[in-house]
């Protein structure tokens, strides 16, 4: 087994702490008043995340203000699409936009790889790695084949992915092409971020709970399995952390399959079922609803407690089960830190 100093690495590697390391997902963001103010300075969400200086600088805000155990790497899951040659560009108060969207063979094998496009990620993090508090880890991270998938055949996002599961059924071929040439490219991204100073990554899987039992098996759980052995074999002692959201009952299918190092639980999922469901000692990350941090007082005080009680007897990573929403109040992350650590009653 690995050690680390670094609690958030230790739990990583089986080791349970007295008490949990936490992070945030997309803690780096706009609920910072400093965020804000960089974005305001240098432009659009896009324009940031590619450019290293500033990206560092809003990765590591969150670790000046709140101390916490783990950096995650400020980028977008969008990065490996136009790597594989597709558009990409924000609609202010719309998001995110692909073209050509992927809906026929011609236009995936007519798309021009660009890998060239992830360089500036990997100078974020050459930049991060060196200013990084020593007792802080670094996750890097990408978007699972099914997610970023669903993306690049409806040119946006959509709630239902009724393009991609249409294509699925309807296109098998296309769409395992499509998801293969995904999977290559994140192998290779995530390898980047791991020479570049990353020291866990994560697979964000943020449609999953779309799918069918066995649609889930084919496009969710056997490509991330793909990519996560591709990483063991050649990135060994890296952990790698998958977060199928909405996966729920499928969650111990997916733990027991894809040879995930921990699995990743969202807000929707009972934690006391998760820590019966999943395998033994398997480290777990999550899962307090966004909008219990909002609310604050004693509902936040009461969902934190519940979380670290059904997962005290095993390796936990203290997370929200999904991304921080932007109207968070500062002072209640800083009372979810305090009521994790056992600093306040």
């Amino acid at each position: 087994m690995y050690a680390s100093p670094k609690p958030l690495l230790a739990t990583l590697y089986g080791q349970r702490q007295s008490v949990p390391p936490i992070w945030l997902m997309r803690q780096a963001g706009r609920y910072l008043p400093e965020y804000r103010a960089l974005r305001a300075e240098k432009g659009g969400f896009l324009a940031l995340a590619m450019d290293s200086d500033a990206a560092a600088e809003i990765t590591l805000q969150p670790i000046r203000r709140f101390g916490m155990d783990g950096a995650i790497l400020f980028s977008d899951i969008l990065i490996v699409p136009m790597a594989l040659g597709q558009d990409l560009w924000f609609e202010t108060g719309e998001g995110p936009r692909l073209a050509p969207k992927v809906q026929a063979r011609d236009v995936l094998d007519g798309l021009t790889a660009r890998p060239e496009a992830l360089e500036p990620v990997y100078g974020t993090v050459r930049r991060v790695a060196a200013l990084l508090p020593p007792e802080t880890a670094f996750l890097g991270f990408a978007g699972s084949p099914w997610t970023v998938a669903t993306y690049m055949i409806n040119g946006q996002g959509s709630r239902e992915q009724a393009e991609a599961r249409r294509l699925a059924y309807g296109d098998p071929g296309l769409m395992q092409a499509l998801v293969d040439r995904i999977a290559d490219c994140t192998i290779e991204y995530l390898l980047g971020q791991i020479d570049a100073g990353v020291e866990a990554v994560q697979l964000f899987d943020s449609w999953s709970g779309s799918l069918s039992p066995a649609q889930f098996e084919r496009w969710v759980i056997a490509p991330t399995a793909r990519i996560i052995t591709a990483l063991h074999e050649r990135a060994p002692g890296v952990p790698v952390i998958g977060f199928p959201k909405g996966a729920g009952g499928k969650l111990p299918a997916y733990a027991r399959e894809v040879g995930a190092d921990a699995i990743g639980v969202d807000e929707t999922v009972d934690p006391v079922w998760a820590d019966a469901a999943l395998p033994e000692g398997l480290p777990v990350q999550g899962n307090l609803d966004p909008l219990a941090l909002i609310a604050g007082g004693a509902t936040l005080d009461a969902a934190v407690d519940r979380i670290l009680a059904a997962f005290a007897n095993r390796p936990h990573i203290f997370n929200l089960g999904h991304g921080i929403l932007p109207d968070t109040p500062i002072a209640h992350v800083e009372r979810l830190l305090a009521r994790v650590r056992g600093t306040v009653a």
